[in-house]
């Protein structure tokens, strides 16, 4: 993203996860504000995926899906990774802040199939 104020709003939370790790009612509505923020700037991918990070925390009270794979996935296999919630919910913020960077937008799609297959 490229508003310096969603810019805050994403490294304030990477901070909030590191120290305090995943709680609703703090998360939500940041996330929320960093989706107008998307939506300001035309990022559709983005803003799908906030929403559906949002909805995902809001249900579960946690992060549950994992950081996306480097390995191609192959269909009828089961992919698991030690990442913790915290470590897949800072590594998703991070990819917020480079959104020029395909493999971010990759991920990002990733992440958004793992939200709607939960």
């Amino acid at each position: 993203m490229e508003n310096s104020n969603a810019q805050k709003i994403i490294k304030a939370l990477q901070a909030e996860v590191i120290s305090n790790g995943i709680v609703a009612k703090t998360i939500v509505p940041e996330l929320k504000k960093l989706r107008e923020f998307a939506l300001l700037e035309e990022k559709p991918v983005l803003v799908k995926a906030l929403r559906l990070a949002y909805e995902h925390i809001d249900q579960n009270e946690d992060f549950l899906v994992n950081i996306p794979s480097d390995e191609p996935i192959e269909d009828n296999v089961e992919i698991s990774t030690d990442s913790s919630t915290s470590e897949s919910f800072t590594y998703f913020m991070s990819l917020m802040l480079d959104l020029d960077n395909k493999h971010n937008v990759a991920d990002l799609k990733e992440y958004n199939q793992q939200f709607q297959q939960f």
